[in-house]
């Protein structure tokens, strides 16, 4: 239920695409034309959790080589697609960006990014990866669509434990968002469809307000931000975060309680240095 794609409906409806059970992606990869292995798929996927991922050099919308490694120092989504689907990549992509618009408003566009990588090579080429983005109306500012060559797509795959295989109707592949540490390794897999921000933001939020402050940032008001973003809550009716003053006054509290308890040691320390000086 939380895990698997579904093949692309038949090129006949779309006659314009070329029908991908013609493009000889078996033989390329040496994957059989089956259906997927659930079990394996996602014991693979998990396997790969807190493992780095790897210095691997991808060409983006430009066909500008881009290398993962630029990502470091922010959390990173990653999604993989192929361009020629026309059910799950879509659908999954659209509840992406849905979920993600969301959590922008509460995390900020400069707190994290996201990658959808094509694995269809060669067809997934940087103007196929463009195309999809346009045609999905997809323009957030930390949104790239990255095509890697065909001679990496296998170890690109596995580094993010995604599996697929082809089918006479496309493929048949894990439906999963991979979330990325700032330190490049891999936090945590969401399965599906559908993406709430609240799926998406509470990991982020996890790993931006665990984080070492950066360097050359203000120390008082990266602190006062990440306050901000632990006080932010998931809204269900609405779909959105909003801010739960709530838990301001009780972190306020808390720092009183600290203040008021430092407070009585330190008295407490100080009436038994005078005793002892009046005693001696």
């Amino acid at each position: 239920m939380l895990l698997l794609s579904a093949t692309q409906t038949p090129a006949a409806d779309k006659p314009a695409e070329p029908k991908l059970s013609q493009q000889p992606q078996g033989a390329r990869t040496g994957l059989a034309l089956t259906t997927l292995d659930e079990t394996a798929a996602l014991q693979l996927s998990q396997s790969v959790v807190g493992k780095p991922v790897g210095d691997h050099v991808l060409l983006d919308r430009q066909g500008r080589p881009t290398p993962l490694t630029r990502y470091r120092g922010k959390p990173l989504l990653v999604s993989f697609v192929y361009t020629a689907c026309f059910q799950v990549c879509p659908t999954t992509t659209k509840n992406l960006q849905k979920a993600v618009e969301n959590t922008v408003g509460m995390l900020g566009a400069d707190r994290f990014n996201i990658i959808s990588i094509g694995f269809n090579q060669p067809f997934d080429s940087p103007q196929a990866m463009k195309d999809f983005a346009t045609q999905h109306g997809i323009h957030l500012p930390n949104w790239e669509f990255l095509s890697p060559a065909a001679s990496i797509v296998d170890e690109l795959t596995q580094n993010f434990g995604f599996s697929y295989v082809a089918t006479t109707a496309g493929f048949d592949h894990m439906n999963q968002i991979t979330l990325v540490d700032a330190e490049g390794r891999i936090y945590r897999q969401i399965y599906g469809q559908s993406f709430t921000a609240q799926d998406l933001a509470e990991p982020l939020k996890a790993m931006i307000t665990g984080a070492p402050i950066p360097p050359q940032t203000s120390t008082l008001a990266e602190l006062v931000d990440r306050v901000r973003i632990i006080c932010s809550v998931y809204d269900p009716i609405s779909g959105r975060y909003r801010t739960n003053y709530a838990l301001y006054f009780e972190i306020a509290g808390f720092i009183s309680f600290m203040f008021f308890m430092g407070w009585v040691a330190w008295s407490f320390m100080r009436k038994r240095r005078d005793e002892k000086i009046q005693s001696g």
